[in-house]
């Protein structure tokens, strides 16, 4: 589920619609969690369905550490990729603002760790990095880890609407991170073993 103080908005003929910050939300804020509406199709179950579907599952869709393809329910599929995104996942089946975002500012994933199937050229935005590749996980995984780790001390004190979804084992061990006791998950934990990298190096 997408933070609700966000809505779908068309961006540009280039990018097409994308998610928007209708509120200020601050660093260290849960803007996407997993949730029981969220559907998961098997790399077995997506084999069997025709074009059209796999097409959509391909546009739509992230991979887990599973290999399963995550259909988001709501606009939280529409979230665009950027090189410097605002929002980074977690290894705890939610992501975080890892800075301040502003009224009228997209929500951006970086793609890199969504375990796409094909390398792909992004937009250009100044940045050293031009195309995401299937493995960029495991190249990025410490420099993602080092701005998680920088806000995620602001979860458990910042209001947070989608604190629900978050179950209360899961709750009292970000407290531990935070407090010192426990060491935060690598984002690394995401990455899906099992898929077959092509054209990587083009």
């Amino acid at each position: 589920m997408i933070h609700p103080n966000t809505e779908l908005k068309l961006i540009s003929k280039e990018v097409g619609y994308g998610v928007v910050a209708t509120d200020f939300i601050p660093a260290g804020t849960i803007t996407w969690a997993l949730d029981k509406l969220d559907r998961e199709f098997s790399p077995e179950e997506f084999a069997k369905m025709a074009p059209i579907y796999q097409n959509i599952l391909d546009t739509y869709t992230f991979r887990n550490n599973k290999g399963n393809f995550v259909l988001c329910w709501d606009h939280g599929r529409y979230v665009n990729h950027s090189f410097n995104s605002n929002c980074l996942t977690t290894a705890y089946d939610f992501e975080v603002a890892i800075r301040d975002i502003l009224p009228g500012e997209q929500l951006t994933d970086d793609y890199g760790y969504l375990n796409i199937p094909y390398p792909f050229r992004g937009i250009d935005e100044g940045t050293k990095r031009k195309i995401v590749y299937p493995d960029d996980l495991q190249k990025y995984y410490k420099v993602w880890d080092k701005k998680i780790e920088k806000v995620f001390g602001h979860v458990p004190n910042l209001e947070q609407p989608l604190r629900e979804l978050i179950d209360d084992a899961l709750w009292t061990k970000i407290g531990l991170i935070v407090e010192g006791k426990e060491k935060m998950d690598s984002i690394l934990n995401n990455y899906y073993y099992g898929q077959t990298i092509k054209n990587t190096k083009n």
